[in-house]
């Protein structure tokens, strides 16, 4: 069949493509909008760079997403998107290539070829500290997940100021009721909108779909379970390394005066900036001039509590039983931010600053010493601790929880041997190893296929044991017993420095007047 009879034949399929195409041709997809031709390639057939939503430019700078344009005759679906617009990467392995737009907001689609029926799928949210990354990272090419039975999609959504900002201006030209400054989660959700209306033209279940990402991608599902917009989108969750006691910033309205207000924060960078305070003069900055400076994402800049999309904030929500009722992998890994000392003058850093001396006095003594405290503790107060709260609420809530730790280090790492550092997880849970910042072997690699099957399980059934692996305990049977993945191979165990663990979470109980 030419090229041209099939994509004719391609205009008379139903919404549903997954009938057999001839095999010397490049896969098809019929979806809302037109028809998208891919490619194909070792079995697995990939789409890339498929608008979910129409350009966020003009007029329509921090507005919500809108549904993408139609267009007539097949459209090419075989180069990446551009990133969305951020600092130059210097070599972040979780940023894709340039060129770089506001115009963006395209997703990346890889499927088995050979399929009996729809499959599970997995649409991963990548992190950055909501300043920088990309979908269309060679990190995160699905293919190989692809592979273990699931349809992997990735998407990028806008970052920095163009995804998560406000400003007195804009809200008053707002119209009544119309969420605003979390336009990068609204982003995401228009993207999982996108795959419960499309994803069964390739080859995938609207039915079974499980969010997960990294980092502030990790924030991002932990925004989706407790966001009533994200609702019945998806299906599971997995957050890795994903914060979960962030407080965010609210509307000016909520409370004018306070340091959280976002529209506070959005005119004091307008005026510094010395731009006009109208939304006008705001949507005509060019672009770029919105990195400078650098929004702060754990400072109060970007993880945005708006009281809409996000209605309040992560911890507080899953303490009140109000997140999504859906399986939930959640973990963190071994030497997150091993580089950073509770005394760096960081937002990081802060989070200490108010203990009295008795509670110092008993963290330096449950670290060991100085030294343990110094290398340990904000990586427990960021992550370690706080994983263990939502992963202890939402097994408390009767649905089924799965907590890691990530404890593999390659050999040729450059960094200090002391555990796994933040993010370098991601290219083992993708089985994609040719895109690690350093040198691995064997052993990575069968830490790779190990993970990447794991969670790919968890993906089509939302429990990841199966197939001859090592039982990673649930939660709601096993409390506080987690798998942890290191060098010599996985092993179950209780949640290591659990003591240490147990005064960080005395602490946030006192701060926020619990008992």
């Amino acid at each position: 069949m030419s090229f041209t009879a099939l994509i004719a034949a391609a205009m008379t399929m139903t919404l549903n493509t997954s009938a057999p195409l001839p095999a010397d041709g490049p896969p098809v997809a019929r979806v809302g909008e037109g028809v998208l031709v891919g490619a194909r390639d070792d079995g697995i057939e990939n789409f890339k760079g498929v608008a979910y939503a129409a350009p966020p430019v003009g007029e329509w700078r921090w507005r919500p997403p809108r549904p993408a344009p139609a267009w007539t005759g097949p459209r090419q679906a075989t180069d990446l998107g551009p990133i969305c617009i951020q600092p130059p990467s210097n070599g972040d392995n979780g940023v894709g290539p340039l060129p770089m737009s506001e115009d963006c907001l395209t997703l990346n689609v890889w499927a088995p070829e050979s399929r009996d029926g729809p499959l599970p799928v997995m649409v991963w949210i990548h992190g950055g500290g909501y300043n920088n990354g990309s979908g269309t990272a060679a990190l995160y090419e699905g293919a190989n997940l692809a592979r273990r039975g699931v349809v992997v999609v990735t998407i990028n959504y806008r970052l920095g100021r163009l995804g998560f900002f406000d400003h007195p201006a804009l809200a008053a030209e707002r119209p009544a009721g119309e969420a605003a400054g979390n336009y990068g989660v609204m982003d995401m959700i228009a993207a999982l909108e996108w795959v419960r209306d499309h994803i069964e033209a390739f080859g995938g279940d609207p039915g079974q779909v499980t969010i997960f990402g990294e980092s502030a991608g990790g924030v991002a599902v932990s925004q989706l379970m407790i966001s009533p917009r994200a609702r019945g989108l998806f299906h599971r969750a997995a957050i890795q390394s994903g914060l979960g006691r962030q407080e965010g910033a609210v509307p000016g309205d909520l409370d004018p005066l306070s340091p959280r207000s976002t529209r506070a924060r959005g005119a004091a960078w307008a005026e510094a900036a010395g731009v006009t305070p109208t939304a006008a003069a705001l949507r005509a900055v060019p672009a770029e001039r919105l990195l400078e400076p650098a929004p702060n994402f754990f400072g109060g800049d970007l993880i945005l509590t708006d009281g809409v999309v996000v209605p309040m904030d992560v911890e507080a929500a899953f303490a009140a039983g109000r997140q999504a009722p859906v399986p939930l992998l959640i973990g963190t890994n071994s030497a997150e931010f091993w580089w950073m000392k509770p005394s760096d003058l960081t937002p990081y850093g802060a989070l200490d600053d108010n203990l009295s001396d008795a509670a110092r006095a008993a963290l330096v003594e449950a670290y060991g010493g100085q030294e343990g405290y110094d290398a340990h503790l904000v990586s427990d107060l960021v992550f370690n601790e706080p994983a263990r709260r939502l992963a202890r609420l939402h097994a408390a809530a009767g649905q089924p929880t799965f907590l890691y730790r990530f404890d593999v280090v390659s050999l040729a790492m450059p960094e200090p041997h002391s555990g796994a550092t933040h993010a370098s997880e991601r290219q083992y849970v993708f089985d994609n190893l040719t895109a690690s910042p350093w040198a691995t072997d064997d052993m990575d690699q069968r830490a790779a296929t190990l993970m990447a099957d794991y969670w790919a399980a968890f993906g089509r059934t939302g429990d990841p044991n199966g197939g001859g692996r090592l039982m990673w305990p649930d939660l709601r049977a096993r409390i506080d017993e987690l798998i942890e993945f290191g060098n010599a191979g996985p092993r179950v165990l209780p949640v290591p420095f659990a003591r240490r663990l147990d005064l960080i979470e005395a602490l946030y109980t006192a701060r926020s007047g619990g008992d």
